[in-house]
């Protein structure tokens, strides 16, 4: 049986001689492994077929489907959505690449969650569209919101009385714990005003030195792994921060 579904591209590796297994996000399966035939043919038919699984590319997808299987097959794709500059800036793609690198850490079952997709694909193209300010602050809003899609959402929000975010539990809070996971001063306060924005724009609006946004990206990880067993390190993040600066 076939079904249509979308997907953005996490990751892809040779398989046999001319195929890839291409590693999927989808709007309707959630994370899923498909073998591509053919794609790396030296053929006129082949030629840039391997384009389309790129990491962050998104598709339309025809596949099949089997809950039974762990890698299943897509029948046809074409792009749903065609970048102008993520592939070709220098920021934008490290953002991009720092996205994807996030969700190939941080998703960890294959459930179908399709809010989460949409704020995935919607991220990705706001990206090609943001300006410089929107796309060094987009890393750190992309990954809070991904911990609220991900069952972590952020408690409370900072003021006089909880002026410190325990990066363990969670929450805003009032004193400053026992174990040395939490932002407190300006940092806590900068993070309660990106996890509550609710439209992308406000992202202009947030002007950050090197050295807070450098910090906030660095803690945000620490948070994911504290939450997510066995998230791993982050390869891109140092290359992100070196560009970002």
């Amino acid at each position: 049986m076939t079904h249509k579904t979308k997907g953005v591209v996490l990751r892809t590796v040779k398989y046999g001689e001319t195929s890839v297994i291409a590693t999927v996000y989808t709007e309707l399966f959630g994370v899923q492994s498909y073998i591509v035939k053919g794609v790396r043919q030296a053929t006129k038919k082949s030629q840039g077929k391997g384009n389309y699984f790129q990491p962050g590319a998104m598709l339309n997808m025809v596949v099949y489907h089997n809950e039974l299987k762990n890698l299943q097959f897509i029948k046809e794709y074409e792009w749903s959505y065609l970048y102008n500059e993520v592939l070709f800036n220098v920021v934008k793609n490290a953002v991009a690449m720092y996205i994807v690198e996030l969700l190939q850490h941080g998703l960890k079952q294959p459930e179908a969650n399709p809010e989460l997709f949409y704020l995935i694909e919607d991220t990705l193209k706001q990206l090609d569209k943001g300006t410089n300010t929107f796309t060094a602050n987009l890393p750190l809003y992309f990954t809070l919101h991904l911990g609220s899609e991900l069952g972590f959402h952020l408690q409370g929000s900072f003021s006089k009385a909880t002026p410190v975010l325990d990066l363990m539990e969670g929450s805003f809070v009032q004193d400053v714990p026992m174990h040395p996971h939490y932002l407190s001063g300006e940092a806590a306060r900068l993070t309660s005003h990106i996890s509550n924005i609710l439209f992308y724009n406000d992202l202009e609006n947030i002007p950050l030195n090197r050295n807070m946004r450098r910090e906030l990206l660095l803690a945000y990880q620490h948070f994911m792994v504290l939450h997510i067993p066995e998230f791993g390190e982050m390869r891109s993040l140092p290359i992100l921060q070196e560009v970002l600066s």
